[in-house]
């Protein structure tokens, strides 16, 4: 199964997912925003992530939202869509309506909730997922929400699957970053899953990085990918140092779906950062600080 072909140092964002003013999924919104993503330059989306609050959908609204990202984009850009669920039959559905509606990958985490206990039963549940997928896999290690990380071993068997393509690790640990790209093959795609440690993971092989604050400061997330592609590490220093770092400090104190949200809503992508329970909104005044912080982070650019 072939890989999507993504620039080096590629960057996509988990996409939020807007609600209406009455709690449901804004559709007509979350098009537009997805048409600026794609406008603004950035290399992929990833519909249903966790900063798009895949785990507060409904299946139907899961469906929704894959589906108005991928008309949106209309293949101007990859689609990977968020397929994680506790089964693997939940997953290969997800997977199966992804393929259905056009979306160009999945992206897969272990099940949560549960957790395996042994490597074997990763391994088992990843074959098990993986077998005549429809769609290209990359798999998502975050342990923070999962409960476990993606253990090694499992990882390099996975990555000589041919419908498992790549890996995007957030795990927040550096040297995770720098085995998982050792130990699988060069075609394997491996994305750094944390906003501020993309320009320090450059250096150990990533591929780029899949990164919620894309949405919010494309621009600087584009120039950084330039000046990684380019060399220029006083630039990408820059950017990652001035901008990228201590937004992402900022954000990561209230949680990544609300604060980008407030952070979007800021720049006018979406019109409410309203989330849902049992995720809940910063106060006003960190609001504030959250909005000032994208202010200075674009004022780098």
């Amino acid at each position: 199964m072939d890989d999507i072909d993504f620039p080096h140092a590629a960057v996509s964002p988990p996409i939020v997912t807007p609600f209406d003013a009455d709690g449901n999924v804004d559709a007509d919104v979350l098009a537009d925003h997805a048409e600026t993503l794609v406008d603004a330059g950035l290399d992929g989306v990833v519909p249903c992530g966790t900063t798009g609050e895949f785990a507060s959908l409904t299946d139907e609204e899961h469906r929704t939202v894959v589906e108005t990202v991928v008309e949106a984009v209309d293949g101007r850009i990859p689609v990977l869509a968020g397929a994680a669920d506790t089964t693997v039959a939940g997953v290969r559905d997800r997977l199966r309506f992804a393929a259905e509606v056009g979306a160009d990958a999945g992206l897969v985490t272990l099940p949560y909730y549960h957790n395996s206990t042994a490597p074997a039963g990763q391994r088992a549940f990843l074959d098990a997922v993986a077998d005549d997928a429809p769609l290209p896999i990359y798999l998502y290690d975050i342990p923070s929400t999962v409960g476990e990380p993606i253990a090694p071993d499992v990882l390099a068997a996975a990555a000589e699957r041919d419908s498992i393509v790549g890996l995007k690790d957030t795990s927040g640990d550096v040297s995770a970053v720098d085995t998982a790209v050792d130990r699988t093959p060069d075609e394997f795609t491996v994305f750094q899953g944390v906003d501020a440690l993309l320009y320090p993971s450059a250096s150990l092989g990533v591929d780029g990085g899949i990164h919620a604050l894309s949405q919010v400061i494309p621009e600087v997330f584009v120039a950084l990918g330039e000046a990684i592609r380019d060399g220029d590490d006083e630039r990408a220093l820059t950017l990652h140092r001035r901008a990228v770092r201590p937004l992402f400090a900022r954000c990561a104190d209230h949680g990544f779906a609300p604060a980008t949200k407030v952070a979007a809503a800021h720049r006018g992508y979406i019109p409410d950062p309203a989330v849902r329970p049992p995720l809940t909104l910063p106060d006003e005044d960190a609001r504030g600080a959250i909005r000032a912080d994208v202010d200075a982070a674009l004022d780098v650019v």
